[in-house]
């Protein structure tokens, strides 16, 4: 799995028709608010031509690409976290989720009704960034209740939990994500993680913009979008859900490169969305290959190699030796393996071995 991203917005947005389009799925995606109750979850495979690459110079059974999740979350109204529109429960779906694609509306339709009466980015993200913040107060305030009387007792745990809460309690009452909070140690960081703040998930913008717009001149719209996400440094999706539709509905990769041609575009927005999300976390993707199959796999930038290996196999992880390891643009360059060895460009790599994007890994064990 390469983690998993909840699709957040307000109702009529464009979430559950974004939701189809990347999973080719087939849910409810009707004009009206709350037509997604629960929430519809999606394994998509991710796109990587490096994969196809390798399967040229390694023939092999199978090509198993790794996976990222999306959760098609209910819209949230205005007062979700006092239990409007079943806010509570919606709220806590997306307390599951490693991200947020924040989906924000961005294109004029007089047939598609907005739940607010009319287009404005910024009233809209700051609906529900205001939603998440109440709920994560009480979260907050509800931590502290707990462990109060104790840190004034001196309990060490409970002065070093009310000392982390703190900040970010600060940050919330003056209406900022837990996220911004900086200057955390290591161990306040890891008390904080465990209230699981909504606030706290890295969020990236998807702009849901007209057919028009896709490939043209920006909306003042999307520049909304853009400004709010340069001030907390976050990153802006650009995808038109209708032609998102459009390509998901294509039955062949060649009708699908057509089309996108046609269009004025080089790529999906399933594959910008995954970059994006990708940059978001901090991941990488590392590769197999073998006459069984060639597979990528996700891992955290600073994983070290047990940990990747775990990613294949906990025994692995267990028993790790040592990793072999060669480049995928050396293993591109040189022709293959064999190759790679005798021109110096595969290396034995132990536990310390910090993985990079790209390695191709086979890792040594004993169990």
């Amino acid at each position: 799995m390469g983690f998993s991203c909840g699709i957040v917005g307000l109702p009529n947005v464009g979430k559950s028709t974004l939701f189809n389009a990347l999973t080719r799925s087939n849910v409810a995606a009707a004009n009206y608010p709350f037509c997604t109750i629960d929430p519809n979850v999606g394994i998509v495979p991710v796109p990587d031509p490096r994969l196809d690459k390798l399967a040229q110079l390694v023939p092999t059974k199978k090509v198993v690409h790794t996976t990222m999740q999306f959760v098609d979350i209910a819209g949230l109204v205005k007062g979700a976290s006092e239990g409007e529109g079943l806010g509570n429960q919606f709220l806590g779906h997306i307390a599951e989720v490693e991200a947020i694609a924040h989906v924000v509306r961005c294109f004029e339709d007089p047939e598609v009704v907005h739940v607010s009466g009319s287009v404005d980015p910024k009233r809209d993200i700051e609906i529900i960034d205001t939603e998440l913040a109440i709920r994560d107060l009480s979260v907050v305030h509800a931590a502290v209740n707990r462990i109060e009387r104790l840190a004034k007792a001196g309990d060490k745990k409970a002065v070093a939990a009310m000392q982390a809460y703190q900040p970010v309690l600060k940050a919330l009452n003056e209406g900022k994500a837990a996220r911004s909070v900086t200057g955390l140690s290591a161990e306040a960081k890891e008390l904080v993680k465990t209230l699981n703040l909504l606030t706290a998930k890295p969020v990236l913008y998807v702009a849901n913009v007209s057919e028009k717009e896709a490939t043209g001149e920006e909306s003042a719209a999307v520049k909304a979008v853009r400004e709010i996400a340069k001030a907390e440094g976050a990153v802006v999706v650009l995808i038109c859900g209708v032609i998102e539709a459009q390509i998901a509905a294509l039955e062949t990769e060649e009708e699908r490169s057509e089309f996108l041609a046609a269009v004025g575009l080089k790529e999906p927005g399933l594959s910008r969305l995954i970059r994006a999300g990708y940059e978001l976390l901090g991941l990488i993707t590392f590769f197999t290959v073998g006459p069984e199959e060639n597979r990528s796999w996700t891992v955290r930038g600073s994983a070290k190699a047990p940990e990747a290996a775990g990613k294949i196999h906990s025994d692995i992880q267990k028993g790790f030796i040592r990793a072999e390891i060669t480049g995928y643009e050396d293993f591109i360059a040189c022709g293959g393996e064999a190759q790679a060895k005798e021109q110096g460009k595969f290396r034995l790599e132990g536990k310390e071995y910090v993985m990079k994007d790209g390695d191709i890994a086979h890792f040594r064990f004993s169990v």
